[in-house]
C-alpha cells in the first residue's frame, strides 16, 4: 500500500493527533516515515521593525528562534514515534512557506501519502490566517490524507 508516509507538524495539538494517526498507519502498513516541520521566511515588516528596534542581528536571532521552535516540534514528534514504535527521519525545512517545504520535502524524499491535521478555519479565518492543508491539496500530486 504505502511505502514512504510523510507527517507534517507544526507542533499544534491537532497536528499532534495527525502525527499519532500518521505513525498508527505506517506501523500497520510497515512504511517508512519522515516528519516535517516548516518555519516562515523571515518578513520585510518584522525586519524593519527589529532595525527600528536597534536590534543587533535581528536576522540570526529570528533564524535561532526558527530552529530552537522546529526542534522542540521535531522532538515531540520523536516522542511519539518512540512510544509507536516507529523509526522516523525528521526534516525542518526552514525559510519556506509551510505548504511549499511539506510539497517540496514529499517529493523529494519520494512519499507516497502525507498526513497533516486542518484546523478547519472557515472562510473568513481561513483567509486571514491561511490553510497549509488547503495549499498542500491544491499543488501536491501526492496523495493526502487530512486529519481533524
Amino acid at each position: 500500500m504505502y511505502k514512504h508516509i510523510l507527517i507534517a507538524t507544526d507542533g499544534s495539538e491537532l497536528a499532534s493527533r495527525a502525527v499519532a494517526h500518521g505513525l498508527a498507519l505506517a506501523k500497520e502498513v510497515k512504511a517508512s516515515v519522515t516528519v516535517v516541520t516548516a518555519t516562515q521566511p523571515w518578513s520585510a515588516l518584522e525586519l524593519a521593525h527589529e532595525a527600528r528596534m536597534h536590534r543587533p542581528d535581528p536576522i540570526h536571532q529570528f533564524e535561532d528562534m526558527a530552529a530552537a521552535s522546529a526542534k522542540a516540534v521535531l522532538d515531540a514528534a520523536a516522542k511519539q514515534a518512540k512510544t509507536a514504535g516507529v523509526a522516523c527521519e525528521f526534516v525542518h525545512v526552514a525559510d519556506k512557506h509551510p505548504a511549499e517545504g511539506i510539497i517540496a520535502v514529499a517529493e523529494k524524499q519520494g512519499c507516497d501519502l502525507i498526513v497533516m491535521a486542518s484546523h478547519g478555519r472557515r472562510a473568513v479565518g481561513r483567509l486571514l490566517l491561511g490553510s497549509q492543508a488547503s495549499e498542500v491539496l491544491a499543488h501536491t500530486k501526492v496523495p493526502t490524507l487530512i486529519v481533524r
